[in-house]
């Protein structure tokens, strides 16, 4: 399968997005089908490549499972603090996918400050070629997400304009100072050791 987009690109964006990162909707299966009806592939919201065996996107649904398994993931990381969902876990389960989840509140106010050892940590997850191929999410795949992948591109040496750059793709009119100077003042050096360039392992 072709994944038709650049690197850090989103495939989908969103066309109205909820005031509030958090808020439950009702949500309804939909499983979409070419004209001769063939079950056709579902990316998650706002889905993309960070690297080689490294993606990012929002909470994905079970329309989005026959997607997923064309990556033949390893790993989960999500970074919402709520129970994983029984049918995201039973499919992790059915195909053998590790669920690493590091809990960050999202966040409504400016001043709530992001939890640095956790996206250490989380980040550590990430570097480790032996979860790969790996998935990154939250609940919309711009906030959380965006600054843990941030904060690997520093590690790649990528300069802020760039950084923010990709963040501000997927973040759009949401788009936070607070996460920016995150990301900056985040201090990557105690991660140089690591690895943080990429060939993805057949699985």
């Amino acid at each position: 399968m072709r994944i038709e987009q650049e690197m850090g690109r989103p495939v989908e964006e969103e066309e109205e997005e909820e005031e509030e990162e958090e808020e439950e909707v009702e949500k309804t299966v939909v499983v979409e089908t070419s004209k001769d009806g063939e079950e056709l592939f579902v990316p998650p919201l706002n889905f993309a490549i960070v690297d080689h065996g490294v993606f990012r996107s929002g909470f994905p649904e079970v329309a989005n499972f026959s997607f997923l398994e064309t990556l033949g993931l390893r790993s989960v990381v999500c970074l919402c603090p709520e129970p994983y969902p029984e049918p995201n876990a039973e499919f992790l389960r059915a195909h053998g996918i590790q669920l690493f989840q590091f809990g960050i509140e999202g966040r409504k106010e400016p001043f709530v400050n992001i939890p640095e050892d956790t996206i250490r940590e989380a980040l550590i997850t990430v570097l480790d070629v032996r979860n790969h191929p790996i998935l990154i999410h939250c609940n919309r795949g711009k906030h959380r997400t965006g600054c843990l992948v941030g904060c690997l591109r520093k590690l790649q040496r990528w300069c802020l304009s760039s950084v923010f750059d990709e963040y501000q793709r997927f973040a759009a009119a949401k788009a936070r100072v607070s996460d920016q100077r995150f990301m900056e003042r985040f201090d990557a050096s105690s991660l140089k050791h690591l690895p943080s360039s990429f060939s993805c392992p057949r699985r």
